[in-house]
């Protein structure tokens, strides 16, 4: 039987907003909200993968080691993120169980700890950029920088930073084992945080490195190997807007993929926000993908409906 895949991803602020402390009572009932949404689209036909976010999550274990280095030996990012995979998979999984059980859904939900492949000769790992984890004195900054071999910048005042590259994603360890859950009727959680980032080094072993892989290319990579028929990417804003914020802003309901690619040499989308988004969309419409809506958490049953969110096709859909 052909089923309607949809792939769904969001930022770790879901579970972990910025007016919260981050307990866990906190993010286990922010996980109980996003259950309802991703079993929303269950209702809707859709057999489900759920990529979500880290950021948050990988920042505030990274604060707990810095104020127990002096007792308990730190783990490296590499493994931060496998823990954040896991008590977050853990959280959302146990949440959708829940709302399926409530709903008299006969479906089951499962988080897979996923590997996400980089090369190790990506341009990133020249010049890091990202920043993570706690704010540091100038002293600690360069004892890290001298002992450690850390990189650090020092942010607008606030302390010195740990930075580490970004990388692309170029391959899912575990996307046959997701596909084959999902097919099989399972809601699946993968690559949290946009996965845990390894190399291959010269003896053709997986390594882990320290980096950040963005979510949204992780979710794109996976949307295009396991062939979803819908990505959808939850941001902040209800669609995407041409000239945002101008004037002359407009609300663009749908867009063709030449469009989006055109809008995006114009840098309409800001980097460190939409372009990501919008490069995630492309890859995978390019590669054979029929459909991406993008739209915040509130209007997503809207958007469902055609009512609201951004919509991004191929050209042919578009009728171009």
């Amino acid at each position: 039987m052909n089923r309607r895949l949809a792939l769904i991803a969001f930022g770790g602020n879901a579970l972990l907003r910025e007016d919260q402390r981050g307990l866990q009572e906190e993010q286990i009932k922010n996980a109980e909200q996003a259950a309802r949404l991703m079993v929303g689209v269950v209702r809707k036909g859709y057999e489900l993968i759920i990529v979500h976010g880290n950021g948050p999550q990988v920042g505030n274990i990274l604060i707990q080691q810095e104020e127990a280095v002096n007792r308990i030996p730190p783990y490296t990012l590499d493994v931060c993120d496998a823990m954040t995979e896991g008590s977050m998979g853990y959280m959302l999984e146990r949440a959708i169980a829940n709302e399926l059980r409530r709903r008299s859904i006969d479906k089951d939900a499962t988080t897979v700890v996923s590997m996400v492949l980089v090369d190790r000769n990506d341009p990133a790992f020249e010049k890091p950029t990202k920043p993570v984890g706690p704010f540091y004195t100038k002293f600690r900054a360069h004892e890290l920088i001298r002992k450690k071999k850390w990189s650090m910048v020092e942010d607008s005042g606030r302390g010195w930073r740990k930075v580490v590259p970004s990388p692309r994603p170029i391959d899912v360890v575990a996307k046959w084992v997701i596909r084959d859950l999902v097919h099989a009727g399972r809601v699946v959680i993968a690559a949290g945080g946009g996965g845990i980032p390894v190399i291959l080094n010269s003896r053709g072993l997986y390594e882990g490195v320290e980096a950040v892989i963005d979510k949204d290319y992780a979710a794109s990579l996976i949307a295009r190997e396991t062939g979803v028929d819908l990505f959808i990417i939850l941001t902040a804003i209800e669609r995407v807007y041409y000239n945002f914020g101008k004037p002359d802003q407009r609300e663009l309901p749908e867009i063709s993929v030449d469009e989006a690619e055109r809008y995006l040499a114009e840098g309409q989308f800001p980097a460190g926000s939409m372009a990501p988004k919008i490069r995630a969309a492309i890859e995978y419409i390019r590669a054979g993908g029929r459909e991406v809506l993008i739209t915040d958490a509130a209007h997503l049953k809207a958007a469902l409906l055609n009512r609201s969110g951004t919509r991004i096709v191929g050209n042919k859909q578009r009728g171009e």
